[in-house]
Formats: C-alpha cells, structure tokens, sequence
C-alpha cells in the first residue's frame, strides 16, 4: 500500500510544500525506514510514530515501511513532520482513507503518548497552505487560534492521535477555529510605562513623538540618570496601531522562532531590547537552523540598544544593511535566508565613559578617551539615524516640586496625536506599498517632500555648514514632512525643515568631523 499527505517545511521564513510518502511492502524483513534528507529530530520521528501509535490502539503491521519526505534534496528539520508521517502511515495501513486528506495539509508533532503537541511556525504554514488551495488545514489544538487567523482556508485543532482518526473516519465532529484579526487588535492593553511619569525632558518627549509618528530612527545622548532609558521603556505606550496585515507580519516571525503566546497572534508592536553582550549572530539571526534574530524579532516595532558603545562594533555594525534595505540576507552553505527587518531603531548612550562630557568639573575623560569611547559609532552608522536628540539633567525643582509644575502630558494624549499623523501618511501613500514617511524611497522624495524656494535655500545653506551626506539630506526631508503632519500642514515649511536640521546639529558637538 502506497499513501501521500501534504504538510509544509520551514526554511528561515519561507515555506515549502512537502509530501510525506509511505510505502507498506509484504516482502522483505520488518522494518521502519525514513529518508527524505533529514535531520536529527525528524530521523529520531520514527520511534515517537511507532510508539503513538500503539499507544492510541493501532499497531504497526510487521513489514518493510518505507517513508518519504519529498522533496528529498531539501533538508528537512523539527518536529511538524510527525503528525504527517502518522497520518501517511495509517493511510498506507487502510485506516484512513487517503480521499480524505487529498485537499488538506497536516503538521504538528506527536508525543509518546498519542498527543499532538504544537509546534512553530503554523501561521506561515497556514498561509502558504491556503496560497496552494488547499481546503483544510489539521494542526495542533493548541496552534488553533494562531491557524485560525488565515482566512478562507477551514483550520482543525485536535488533541490526540485518537480524535485524529476519528475525525477523519466520521465518528467524531470538531467545528473549525476561526479567529478574528481585528477584535484581537480591538483589544489595546495600556504599557505599565506611561510619559505622565517622566519629569521634565520636553524636547526629548517632543523627538520621541516625531519618531514614533513617522517611524524615524532615534538616539538620545546625555549623563547618566537624566531618564534615557526610561522614557525609552515609554516608547510602547505611543506606538501607533498594528494594522491587520502588520499583525500578521509580525506574528508570522514570531510563530517561526516559538515565540507566540496561547491568544495566538502578536497584537502589539514589538519592543526588542538586547542587552549590550549580544553576539552578532544572536542580533541579525542564524545558526545552525537559521532562525530570527533579535532585529527581525522587532520588525514593524521598536528595536533599543541602551549603552551603545557598549556593543561590540562588529555587531552594531550589523545594522547598517537592515536599516537600508528593511531585512536581512544571511547566508549559509545549505542557502541563503532572508528576514524582515522593518523597525524603529532607538537608542541611548553617555557621551564618554564615565557620562558626564562635555561638563568639566566632572567630566574625568580625556579628550582621548573621549573620541575613543565615541568612535565605537562609525559615522555611517550615525548617518542612518534621523533624530539626535541631548538628555539634559533634571533638576531639583523638577523632582522635588512636581505637584506645583503643570502635569506631564500622558501617554494617551501623546498617542492620539500620533495617531493622526499616522491617519494621515495612511491616506499619502494608499496603493504605494508604503506605510510611513520613513519609508519614502529616494526616487520619490521630489513628490512626497517637495519644498519652495525659500525652504530649498535654508536646506542648502544647512547642507554646505553641516556638510550633510545624500542619506542624510533625504533623511532630513522626511523628517521634516513628518513634523509638518503633525502641525496637520500639507507644505513642508522653513521651521519643519529647521527642527529636523536640529536633530542632525546635534551630533556635531560630540562627534564634530572626527574621523572614524
């Protein structure tokens, strides 16, 4: 008897159809073979198979057992296989009818015991699945909501080896998951970060706004203890909205590395931040497996390192291509993956080592010391970011009599301005594939930031002082249109193109035309 059930493979992001082919021969001594280019876990598949199986009350026939996982120049790893294999050899056993199953796919791992447990990676699964026509989709019962946020493809949870089959042969009915992508996003959770608790720093609250608003890289520099990383934890509470295909974007990378909760999908921006001792495989992704890394794992969210020159500068240096082309080519001698790397990139530092350049009466760096704590920051780098923004100490007044100072605004009053901004880059860029004014490509500048006479005049003057680069102009540009939807202006005015140029100024009093 022969039997073939369809179930997918992961390979980084992408997903590939696989068959799982079994052949029952009666000739020949009793064995159970795999072959198919496999890896360790699925190889080590055939014993969890044969013992589920008996647990759930079929026994394996003693014969020559054949499986497949077609096709068989593609390595094929994890644990989604087994239920497939299951499946295929029950088909091949007469238990199942194979007419079943022809439009449907299958994954999901089994225990010894005869239960299907979940595994990574079904949302993309899913998608690809319903992209190939299929019409059903049995997976894990724990992976059912996240399967279930796929339209127009019929997903089934089950439970057990035993329900499947039943399933399958009519004697037991399971209604179909479906899970709603836009009453999952209706459900906002306040961050427990709110900018109502952060005294004083109001340029830099203004920076934050602005770079959420338009999705603009941020760094904030300045002595320790002035609220850097605090205000940074409050970025969340701002954020603009996931959208629904946002949603899914995000909730796929998170489905591949195992990272998505019980609720299913990812309804909220990802705030990502690795801790200074980050390996650079650990931050762009890899390994043996190529999996995300913690760049992809922050796409269409917020990616903070805090303590910057405290990285290795081989690894921050690995943002310099993400942050241009938007995703991550990593390559391996098996191929080369490539992950979405859309993200905000936030950042803060001390000015020198021991935080408090440029005040002399306590700053103990030398000069030296300075530019060589600076200089971990390769000026390309800093090309790449739009806003600079300083961190000035809070003082005493600001602490100690915050009751009879006007309240800090709060993080809701914050994010419906932002909100608005955002409605209004929605209605800029429909039917361009483009979200945000940060991601104005440089072909289009000339029609999404164009300017008059008299602000060209002021930016070229800004451009020959600053000595800007190309990047940098354009980033300017973009800046600038973002602050302009904010004061809900349709032409970028002197003044807009004047704060962003402040935000580029500012890195000249620390990093001047130092060469690095």
């Amino acid at each position: 008897m022969f039997s073939s059930i369809h179930t997918m493979a992961i390979n980084g992001m992408a997903v590939q159809e696989v068959q799982a082919e079994t052949d029952l021969s009666e000739g020949g001594l009793p064995v159970f073979e795999m072959v198919g280019f496999l890896g360790s876990e699925v190889r080590e598949s055939r014993e969890r198979i044969r013992t589920a199986l008996k647990n759930s009350g079929f026994l394996i026939p003693p014969r020559r057992i054949t499986v497949n996982l077609s096709p068989a120049d593609q390595k094929k790893s994890g644990t989604s296989f087994d239920l497939a294999v299951a499946a295929s050899l029950l088909c091949a056993m007469g238990v199942i009818d194979q007419k079943e199953l022809n439009d449907t796919v299958v994954a999901g791992e089994v225990s010894l015991s005869g239960e299907v447990r979940r595994v990574n990676g079904i949302l993309p699964m899913a998608r690809k699945a319903r992209e190939n026509g299929y019409k059903k989709f049995i997976l894990p019962k724990e992976n059912a909501n996240e399967g279930g946020a796929v339209d127009g493809i019929e997903v089934i949870g089950i439970a057990t080896l035993r329900q499947f089959v039943e399933f399958l042969t009519g004697e037991e009915k399971i209604e179909p998951t479906v899970f709603s992508v836009e009453e999952s996003l209706s459900k906002r959770t306040d961050s427990a970060d709110d900018f109502s608790s952060v005294q004083g720093q109001a340029a830099v609250r203004r920076a934050m706004e602005l770079a959420v608003s338009g999705m603009h890289n941020i760094m904030m520099i300045g002595p320790p203890g002035s609220g850097k990383s605090m205000m940074a934890k409050c970025l969340p509470s701002i954020l603009p909205p996931l959208s629904p295909e946002e949603c899914l974007e995000i909730s796929e990378i998170y489905s591949v590395s195992g990272l998505l909760g019980a609720d299913g999908l990812k309804t909220e921006r990802p705030f990502v931040s690795p801790h200074h001792t980050a390996s650079p495989v650990s931050l762009s992704g890899g390994g043996k497996v190529p999996r995300p890394g913690q760049i992809s794992l922050a796409h269409r969210g917020v990616l903070f390192l805090d303590e910057l020159p405290e990285f290795d500068r081989q690894t921050i240096e690995i943002l310099r291509q993400p942050l241009e082309d938007r995703k991550i080519c990593i390559s391996r001698v098996n191929g080369t993956y490539t992950f979405p790397a859309d993200f905000l990139l936030a950042t803060a530092l001390n000015p020198c080592k021991c935080g408090y350049y440029p005040d002399r009466n306590r700053c103990t760096c030398s000069e030296n010391e300075v530019h060589n704590y600076l200089s971990r920051i390769s000026r390309p780098l800093l090309d790449r970011i739009d806003i600079c923004i300083e961190a000035h100490e809070v003082s005493f007044e600001e602490l100690a009599h915050a009751d009879r100072l006007p309240p800090p605004e709060n993080s809701e009053t914050i994010r419906h301005r932002v909100e608005e901004a955002v409605r209004i880059q929605k209605r800029r860029f429909e039917g361009t594939g483009l979200r945000f004014n940060s991601d104005i490509r440089s072909s289009d500048i000339r029609k999404y930031c164009s300017i008059g006479l008299k602000e060209e005049r002021f930016m070229e003057n800004a451009f020959r002082k600053l000595g800007l680069s190309a990047r940098a102009y354009h980033r300017i540009l973009k800046c600038a249109r973002t602050i302009a939807d904010l004061d809900h202006q349709e032409k970028i005015k002197v003044h807009h193109i004047a704060e962003a140029v402040g935000y580029r100024a500012i890195d000249r009093r620390y990093w001047g035309g130092r060469e690095q």
